[in-house]
């Protein structure tokens, strides 16, 4: 089954017309796979990446939807689960069972293949790392439309230790991820124990980061981008064990209650994200926050997934849509976070969601985001004057001080800046040809970038 359609990334500022594919089974893949052209096809799960790297602009989207059954394994907090089943409907399972994914992203409505293809990140990289961390195997289909078990510590067989590494990070582009096994965080309740705490400036924000890292298991700070000192809010974590719940506490130690809060209309007025509107929603989130409050209990769906409480947020930029600018400089370069947002600021980049945390050391992917050190998220309107230019000189500055841009939200940096600040690239290079030797796989991220 297949059908045309116009499909956009999450910021909603690219478009592609694509052949949206169906297939049934593995069987109806491979007739898919033997069947396609050179630079034809890409997988897509629920399109969260915010850029073009999940679209094939006049070529075929592979669409794993039916792709969607998992399997507890209670005894060893296992969790094996197709590519197109998303986070949303394990959590729904998994936590009135006792147990968390091993890492999650800011959003739950994401597929497991998507998930791997991004090695998508949380609030506790520092602890947990990525997603591709906790992996224990990958059913890999490449482009003869063989089949792959891989894992990453294979001492028998040292290429499919690289293979599991290129396909973690690797954008969809080794191969179609089929199912995967991973761990999951044993829980005995749904609460987060939650610590808040406000700073005047970014300075102190900083430097209590840092401290946090060695007491909590989440972490992640909003920053108010317009603040002339860029105050920001603190927020730290941990699963809260059932035992510290009181008797007369009204809910179940282990439930799942999300419910989005609001759908965001189609178009917003022009005028309604200006300069004035932030600021006066910074302001009010800021003083709403505390100075300091601890040990505040928080559903899991309100400390990970805020955001998923406005259904189709990202329509509030309207039709031009937006930029996630997401970088990460190492720990020598924490200088540049202020100094990019003092530039940002200088441009008139208007942004309610600014939000930093802190990465700990790096996995073995050839081609995943984080590395040790600090990673900047911050949402601006697509069609700001000259904006596009101002982060062609960001670019360079945060490469030259050995960052990188997340591949998973970007749309514009140059295959100059890519090559630089990924530069296992040649690497990853060989091995995809290995797994797809006819380049069936391609996106329009990547026809930028390569």
């Amino acid at each position: 089954m297949s059908n045309k359609q116009i499909i956009q990334g999450w910021g909603r500022n690219t478009s592609a017309e694509v052949n949206i594919l169906e297939p049934e089974n593995k069987f109806k893949l491979k007739e898919i796979i033997l069947n396609a052209e050179k630079n034809s096809l890409i997988a897509r799960g629920l399109g969260r990446s915010y850029g073009d790297s999940a679209q094939l602009d006049k070529k075929n989207v592979v669409s794993l939807k039916k792709f969607n059954t998992f399997e507890l394994d209670r005894e060893n907090n296992l969790i094996t689960a197709q590519a197109g089943v998303t986070f949303d409907e394990l959590l729904k399972y998994i936590v009135p069972r006792g147990f968390f994914l091993p890492v999650s992203p800011g959003t739950r409505f994401v597929t497991v293949g998507g998930a791997i293809a991004s090695d998508v990140h949380g609030k506790n990289h520092h602890v947990d790392g990525s997603f591709g961390n906790n992996i224990k195997s990958i059913i890999l289909m490449d482009g003869n439309g063989n089949l792959h078990n891989l894992k990453p510590d294979n001492s028998i067989n040292n290429d499919d230790e690289k293979k599991f590494w290129s396909t973690v990070g690797g954008m969809g582009l080794t191969g179609i991820i089929l199912e995967a096994t991973f761990s999951l965080i044993p829980i005995s309740s749904s609460y987060i124990e939650v610590d808040t705490k406000r700073f005047s400036n970014i300075d102190e924000l900083m430097g209590e980061m840092i401290e946090c890292d060695k007491k909590f298991r989440y972490s992640v700070a909003w920053v108010d981008s317009l603040h002339k000192e860029f105050r920001g809010v603190l927020t730290c974590g941990d699963h809260l064990d059932a035992k510290k719940l009181k008797d007369d506490f009204p809910n179940k130690p282990l439930t799942f209650n999300i419910e989005p809060l609001a759908e965001a209309p189609n178009l917003f007025p022009g005028g309604l994200l200006n300069r004035f509107s932030v600021k006066a929603f910074n302001e009010a989130w800021f003083r709403k926050s505390p100075k300091l409050r601890k040990g505040e209990l928080q559903n899991f769906g309100e400390f990970f997934y805020p955001l998923d409480g406005i259904k189709n947020w990202n329509r509030i930029y309207g039709s031009k849509g937006f930029i996630q600018y997401q970088f990460v400089v190492p720990e020598n370069a924490s200088y540049l976070i202020k100094r990019i947002l003092e530039t940002l600021r200088s441009i008139s980049v208007t942004s309610f969601l600014t939000v930093l945390k802190r990465f700990g050391n790096a996995n073995p992917s050839f081609l995943s985001f984080p590395i040790s050190g600090w990673t900047l998220a911050i949402d601006m309107p697509a069609d700001i004057t000259n904006l596009n230019r101002e982060l062609d000189k960001l670019d360079e500055i945060i490469v030259d001080a050995g960052g990188r841009i997340y591949l998973s939200k970007d749309s514009r940096q140059s295959s100059q800046i890519f090559k630089k600040s990924y530069p296992k690239i040649e690497d990853w290079l060989k091995i995809k040809k290995e797994l797809d030797p006819g380049n069936i796989f391609m996106s329009d991220s990547f026809k930028r970038l390569l």
